[in-house]
């Protein structure tokens, strides 16, 4: 909540996240290039060991991505062999696993996206980087689309 006692924000909300999100990005990018992989592919990886096997679909809601998004970002580890994509329960479903390639392959990944969340500690403190994640989590909570409910 804005007081009369608080600074008004200066500039576009928007692209000040825009700006972080992008140097975060390629702190973190640099780590993992080090495993071939970028971190959306290690973050891509991560769900699916975590909760796969399961429907495109449920992956891509899990994540907060577009259908579109998952399909280009699996094709990648598809072709490396890290996910496989096989029919699901009926005929007209598809259910995306991780393979043993692909679990050796986040757990290398593991160790370098433990080095960049290091760093980026180091870099901003702990308290700052605590501090971020809570004002992030409410302001997700806060902006959450709200579900219309049944009269």
């Amino acid at each position: 909540m804005v007081t009369t006692d608080s600074p008004r924000p200066q500039g576009c909300t928007n692209f000040k996240l825009r700006q972080l999100v992008r140097r975060v990005t390629q702190h973190y990018d640099t780590e993992m290039a080090a495993v071939g992989l970028k971190t959306s592919q290690y973050s891509l990886l991560s769900h699916v060991l975590k909760l796969g096997p399961l429907a495109p679909g449920a992956l891509a809601r899990a994540m907060t991505m577009d259908a579109s998004t998952l399909t280009r970002n699996l094709k990648p580890l598809l072709e490396a062999g890290w996910v496989d994509m096989q029919p699901g329960a009926d005929g007209r479903t598809r259910s995306v696993s991780i393979t043993p390639l692909g679990r050796d392959k986040r757990t290398e990944a593991q160790r370098r996206w433990r080095a960049a969340q290091d760093g980026l500690n180091a870099v901003l403190g702990l308290h700052n980087v605590a501090a971020l994640h809570a004002l992030i989590d409410e302001s997700l909570t806060l902006l959450e689309p709200h579900q219309p409910t049944e009269p």
